[in-house]
């Protein structure tokens, strides 16, 4: 069984067993037929993967790969709020009809601070201190800005990366406030190891540890009934991720630059509704 398989049925099991039904309580979200989208959900899961020992793909259902790297480009590379620059579709429900999601994500990325050694936005502050102060505990993204909360179309779910460098490896927290379990948290845990392995890449240190902080992982009611089903299918090994070991510069990334081999999911087609 491969370690992302084993820590989601774990998670899945947790949260259906020990965790909250808001089921009595008024909730934001709606499904499309406007219904109450309630939940089981649990406060504070907290999950360890080592992205360049096991790569953390699901093999109980197929994580689309090419779209979850197109995705992280789009916020840290191209630094995007619009959705006309992504090639996928999993933003559009929240874009408005100029394809904008507001001032979120890659807006926030991409906005310039004026520093001692500099002017940065906050990934290319990041790049810099990992080359230039690698010793340093100040080395964060934050995409939570307060002053401009109501004019995003979605609040951040993942909003803050906390990276440390310990001797000649680069570890990193993953802050998320919120997440459909089933239908992103795997897409989330491999995007971002993805990006903890390109950015300790071109900093010239080794990929360690990605710590995944969720403050409130749910399960949506509509999506029991799938979720149960997806983690009795049976495991199987995990991939193996390359990557192109010649890219020095952290923007000359594309997918062309990643290779998963062995990746053998199962490949049933669920129909997962995203209640907005």
């Amino acid at each position: 069984m491969s370690y992302a398989d084993e820590i989601f049925i774990n998670n899945v099991n947790d949260i259906l067993t020990n965790g909250y039904s808001d089921i009595d309580d008024d909730v934001r979200p709606r499904w499309s037929d406007k219904t109450a989208a309630h939940t089981y959900k649990k406060f504070g899961i907290v999950n360890r993967y080592r992205p360049a020992e096991e790569f953390p793909i699901l093999t109980l259902r197929r994580t689309y790969f090419i779209t979850a790297l197109k995705e992280i480009f789009w916020i840290w590379q191209k630094k995007s709020n619009n959705i006309n620059d992504l090639d996928a579709h999993i933003w559009d429900e929240w874009a408005d009809e100029n394809g904008s999601i507001g001032k979120a994500y890659g807006y926030q990325l991409s906005l310039k601070h004026t520093y001692p050694e500099g002017e940065f936005d906050q990934v290319d502050r990041v790049l810099y201190d990992l080359k230039h102060n690698p010793g340093s505990r100040r080395i964060i993204t934050n995409i939570y800005n307060h002053a401009d909360l109501n004019e995003m179309r979605l609040y951040p779910c993942a909003y803050s990366m906390t990276f440390n460098v310990s001797g000649d490896t680069l570890n990193a927290v993953l802050n998320q406030r919120s997440q459909d379990f089933l239908a992103a948290n795997n897409f989330n845990v491999v995007q971002y190891s993805a990006l903890l392995m390109i950015i300790a890449q071109v900093s010239g240190l080794k990929c360690g540890e990605l710590l995944h902080v969720i403050a409130d992982a749910h399960i949506y009611d509509r999506h029991i009934p799938l979720i149960k089903e997806i983690i009795k299918k049976p495991p199987k090994p995990a991939p193996k991720l390359e990557i192109d070991p010649t890219v020095s510069d952290f923007y000359d990334f594309t997918p062309a630059h990643f290779k998963l081999t062995g990746y053998n999911p199962d490949e049933t087609k669920y129909n997962i509704e995203i209640a907005v």
